[in-house]
Protein backbone atom coordinates (compact mmCIF):
# COMPACT_ATOMS: atom_id res chain seq x y z
CA UNK A 1 0.00 0.00 0.00
CA UNK A 2 1.79 2.93 -1.21
CA UNK A 3 1.16 5.95 0.77
CA UNK A 4 -1.23 6.77 3.85
CA UNK A 5 -4.66 9.10 4.07
CA UNK A 6 -4.08 12.49 4.02
CA UNK A 7 -6.62 15.17 4.35
CA UNK A 8 -7.47 18.42 3.05
CA UNK A 9 -9.70 20.66 4.61
CA UNK A 10 -12.25 22.52 2.14
CA UNK A 11 -13.50 26.00 2.80
CA UNK A 12 -16.46 24.53 4.95
CA UNK A 13 -15.40 23.49 9.10
CA UNK A 14 -15.13 19.96 9.17
CA UNK A 15 -15.84 18.86 5.75
CA UNK A 16 -12.37 17.35 3.78
CA UNK A 17 -11.17 16.10 0.73
CA UNK A 18 -9.33 12.66 1.27
CA UNK A 19 -6.97 10.79 -0.71
CA UNK A 20 -6.71 7.65 -0.25
CA UNK A 21 -3.83 5.32 -0.43
CA UNK A 22 -4.00 2.47 -3.43
CA UNK A 23 -1.32 -0.17 -4.87
CA UNK A 24 -0.62 -1.37 -8.07
CA UNK A 25 0.81 -4.09 -9.49
CA UNK A 26 0.40 -6.83 -12.17
CA UNK A 27 -2.86 -7.73 -11.09
CA UNK A 28 -4.93 -4.49 -10.76
CA UNK A 29 -5.18 -1.94 -8.02
CA UNK A 30 -5.95 -2.24 -4.03
CA UNK A 31 -7.39 1.18 -2.52
CA UNK A 32 -8.07 1.91 1.33
CA UNK A 33 -10.90 3.39 1.99
CA UNK A 34 -12.02 3.31 5.60
CA UNK A 35 -9.31 3.51 8.40
CA UNK A 36 -10.77 4.22 11.63
CA UNK A 37 -7.43 4.98 13.64
CA UNK A 38 -6.61 7.62 10.80
CA UNK A 39 -9.92 9.01 10.87
CA UNK A 40 -9.93 9.18 14.79
CA UNK A 41 -6.75 11.33 14.45
CA UNK A 42 -8.11 13.37 11.51
CA UNK A 43 -11.25 14.06 14.72
CA UNK A 44 -13.47 12.35 11.79
CA UNK A 45 -16.13 9.46 12.94
CA UNK A 46 -15.73 6.44 11.01
CA UNK A 47 -19.08 4.57 12.40
CA UNK A 48 -20.50 4.25 9.21
CA UNK A 49 -23.38 2.33 9.85
CA UNK A 50 -24.68 1.78 5.98
CA UNK A 51 -23.28 1.96 2.34
CA UNK A 52 -25.33 2.88 -0.54
CA UNK A 53 -24.06 2.83 -4.03
CA UNK A 54 -25.27 4.69 -7.21
CA UNK A 55 -24.63 5.12 -10.84
CA UNK A 56 -25.73 8.06 -12.67
CA UNK A 57 -25.68 9.03 -16.55
CA UNK A 58 -23.75 12.69 -17.60
CA UNK A 59 -25.52 15.30 -16.57
CA UNK A 60 -27.62 13.57 -13.79
CA UNK A 61 -27.52 16.31 -10.96
CA UNK A 62 -28.57 14.16 -7.40
CA UNK A 63 -29.10 16.43 -4.28
CA UNK A 64 -29.07 18.75 -2.37
CA UNK A 65 -29.59 15.85 0.47
CA UNK A 66 -29.28 15.47 4.25
CA UNK A 67 -31.27 13.92 7.17
CA UNK A 68 -32.56 16.03 9.68
CA UNK A 69 -32.07 15.27 13.49
CA UNK A 70 -31.68 13.19 15.40
CA UNK A 71 -31.48 10.55 11.88
CA UNK A 72 -28.73 13.26 10.80
CA UNK A 73 -25.33 11.87 9.53
CA UNK A 74 -22.14 12.55 8.37
CA UNK A 75 -20.94 10.76 5.14
CA UNK A 76 -17.80 9.38 3.40
CA UNK A 77 -18.07 9.80 -0.74
CA UNK A 78 -16.29 7.98 -2.87
CA UNK A 79 -16.00 7.80 -7.00
CA UNK A 80 -15.50 4.08 -7.80
CA UNK A 81 -16.17 4.99 -11.39
CA UNK A 82 -16.25 8.13 -13.43
CA UNK A 83 -15.81 11.56 -12.79
CA UNK A 84 -18.35 14.02 -10.60
CA UNK A 85 -18.36 17.30 -9.48
CA UNK A 86 -19.31 17.07 -5.80
CA UNK A 87 -21.05 19.69 -3.27
CA UNK A 88 -21.74 20.25 -0.11
CA UNK A 89 -23.37 23.24 1.16
CA UNK A 90 -23.04 24.15 5.10
CA UNK A 91 -26.90 24.34 6.86
CA UNK A 92 -25.73 24.76 10.48
CA UNK A 93 -26.85 28.14 12.10
CA UNK A 94 -23.81 29.90 13.39
CA UNK A 95 -21.25 28.52 11.36
CA UNK A 96 -18.73 30.85 10.11
CA UNK A 97 -19.67 29.77 6.13
CA UNK A 98 -23.25 29.08 7.16
CA UNK A 99 -24.89 28.77 3.34
CA UNK A 100 -22.16 28.99 1.62
CA UNK A 101 -20.99 26.01 -0.58
CA UNK A 102 -17.69 23.90 -1.59
CA UNK A 103 -17.29 21.48 -4.65
CA UNK A 104 -14.55 19.23 -5.48
CA UNK A 105 -14.34 17.11 -8.54
CA UNK A 106 -14.40 13.30 -7.00
CA UNK A 107 -12.50 11.24 -9.28
CA UNK A 108 -12.02 7.21 -9.89
CA UNK A 109 -8.17 7.64 -11.64
CA UNK A 110 -7.38 10.47 -8.73
CA UNK A 111 -8.37 7.90 -5.23
CA UNK A 112 -10.13 11.16 -3.79
CA UNK A 113 -13.24 11.14 -1.51
CA UNK A 114 -15.02 13.84 0.39
CA UNK A 115 -16.28 13.42 3.91
CA UNK A 116 -19.32 15.54 5.06
CA UNK A 117 -20.17 16.28 8.65
CA UNK A 118 -23.64 16.43 9.71
CA UNK A 119 -25.50 19.53 9.14
CA UNK A 120 -24.15 19.80 5.38
CA UNK A 121 -26.25 18.86 2.68
CA UNK A 122 -24.17 17.16 -0.13
CA UNK A 123 -25.42 16.52 -4.00
CA UNK A 124 -23.42 15.96 -7.17
CA UNK A 125 -23.19 16.42 -10.70
CA UNK A 126 -22.36 13.44 -13.20
CA UNK A 127 -19.32 15.18 -15.30
CA UNK A 128 -18.78 11.42 -17.54
CA UNK A 129 -20.58 9.25 -19.33
CA UNK A 130 -21.35 7.34 -16.43
CA UNK A 131 -20.33 7.60 -12.42
CA UNK A 132 -20.35 4.86 -9.80
CA UNK A 133 -20.77 6.32 -6.26
CA UNK A 134 -20.07 4.94 -2.57
CA UNK A 135 -21.35 6.52 0.44
CA UNK A 136 -20.95 5.28 4.29
CA UNK A 137 -23.39 6.85 6.42
CA UNK A 138 -23.30 6.95 10.20
CA UNK A 139 -26.96 6.74 10.70
CA UNK A 140 -29.16 4.18 8.82
CA UNK A 141 -31.64 6.12 6.14
CA UNK A 142 -34.56 7.52 8.04
CA UNK A 143 -37.09 8.28 5.50
CA UNK A 144 -39.32 10.55 8.03
CA UNK A 145 -36.54 12.96 8.25
CA UNK A 146 -35.03 12.51 4.43
CA UNK A 147 -34.82 16.10 3.34
CA UNK A 148 -32.74 18.48 0.74
CA UNK A 149 -32.65 22.08 -0.53
CA UNK A 150 -33.47 23.23 -4.18
CA UNK A 151 -30.13 22.26 -6.14
CA UNK A 152 -30.38 25.95 -8.23
CA UNK A 153 -30.80 27.58 -4.76
CA UNK A 154 -27.55 27.42 -2.74
CA UNK A 155 -25.09 29.37 -5.52
CA UNK A 156 -23.57 26.20 -6.34
CA UNK A 157 -21.66 26.93 -10.07
CA UNK A 158 -22.69 23.23 -11.41
CA UNK A 159 -21.24 21.65 -14.56
CA UNK A 160 -24.66 22.06 -16.60
CA UNK A 161 -27.57 24.37 -15.79
CA UNK A 162 -29.71 21.34 -17.80
CA UNK A 163 -29.56 18.76 -15.28
CA UNK A 164 -31.72 15.17 -15.16
CA UNK A 165 -33.22 15.17 -12.00
CA UNK A 166 -35.64 13.52 -10.08
CA UNK A 167 -39.32 14.01 -9.35
CA UNK A 168 -38.00 14.48 -5.40
CA UNK A 169 -35.36 16.65 -6.34
CA UNK A 170 -37.34 18.95 -8.36
CA UNK A 171 -39.76 19.81 -5.33
CA UNK A 172 -36.69 20.54 -2.64
CA UNK A 173 -37.35 23.97 -1.09
CA UNK A 174 -35.00 26.93 -1.96
CA UNK A 175 -32.06 27.30 0.57
CA UNK A 176 -33.88 30.35 1.07
CA UNK A 177 -36.96 29.14 2.62
CA UNK A 178 -34.89 26.25 4.44
CA UNK A 179 -35.34 26.71 8.24
CA UNK A 180 -32.50 24.63 9.57
CA UNK A 181 -32.62 22.22 12.24
CA UNK A 182 -28.19 22.20 12.52
CA UNK A 183 -26.74 24.02 15.03
CA UNK A 184 -22.78 25.08 14.24
CA UNK A 185 -21.98 24.63 18.26
CA UNK A 186 -23.72 21.29 18.55
CA UNK A 187 -22.49 19.69 15.50
CA UNK A 188 -18.90 20.51 16.14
Amino acid sequence: MSGDFTARPTALPGCYELNLPRSHDARGSFTKIVHAETFRRLGLTADFTEVFCTESRRGVIRGLHFQTPPHDHAKLVVCLRGRVQDAAVDLRRGSPTYRQNVTIELDAERDNALYIPTGLAHGFCTLSETATLLYFTTTPHAPTHDSGIAWDSAGIRWATDAPTLSARDRQHPALADFDSPFDYLSAT
